[in-house]
């Protein structure tokens, strides 16, 4: 039993650094990137997705959680939801009563179609709701808000939660999502671990040479 208990905390400590690794990839890299390194190993999605639930079942709120409660209070039964990242996709698993498209680069189960969620096989404007939970990650990150831009409505809504530490500076994000057509209803800095923001979409995205420069630091772990 002894040496079982050893084995079971060596390869806890195993994927505990590997989840580090590909966390700081994911961020360090472009979303095509990291599409490649799933196709190319089949566990490296469930490792880095079971460090990733472990690590946010340690906060005193999951931000998903606050979503699927925002949706749940919208009693229009008809509306169109996407969630952009979805993991395993608990908001399409928790609301029965709309339609929830639920992406990620894995499938980790039946809600969930595998996908690069810069390129979403959505129709434009045709989502009422779009939800980015932790989930800009990559250098190319912005393509991300582009997609959810094209496939949301006019009006549609925008939600994203994102960890506290990536925001130098959230007044300039809330600006730079504005240039995108994107206009502030809501924000939350309350929660210590994240902060959580509801934008509408008024307008069209801005021609390339004229996209504003969006910034998130990576959550990158300090050396031990």
């Amino acid at each position: 039993m002894a040496s079982l208990s050893l084995k079971e905390r060596m390869l806890a400590q195993l994927n505990s650094a590997r989840f580090r690794y590909l966390n700081e990839s994911f961020y360090t890299t472009s979303s095509e990137e990291a599409l490649k390194l799933f196709q190319e190993d089949d566990d490296a999605f469930k490792i880095y997705h079971e460090g990733f639930s472990n690590q946010v079942s340690k906060w005193p709120v999951n931000p998903v959680d606050l979503m699927i409660s925002y949706i749940e209070n919208k009693k229009l039964s008809n509306l169109v939801i996407a969630d952009l990242g979805c993991g395993d996709a608990k908001i399409a698993r928790t609301i029965k009563d709309k339609v929830v498209h639920s992406f990620d680069l894995v499938a980790l189960n039946k809600h969930v179609t595998a996908c690069d969620m810069n390129k979403v096989p959505l129709k434009t404007s045709s989502v009422d709701i779009a939800v980015c939970c932790l989930s800009l990650m990559g250098t190319n990150f912005i393509k991300s808000l582009i997609e959810a831009s094209r496939i949301l409505k006019n009006n549609g809504t925008f939600l994203i939660a994102e960890v506290v530490s990536r925001f130098d500076s959230v007044q300039s994000f809330v600006r730079a999502m504005d240039k995108m057509g994107f206009l502030l209803i809501k924000k939350d800095e309350s929660n210590k671990m994240f902060l959580w923001f509801e934008f509408r979409k008024v307008g069209k995205v801005p021609p390339v040479g004229k996209m504003p420069k969006i910034e998130l630091a990576p959550c990158l772990y300090k050396r031990r």
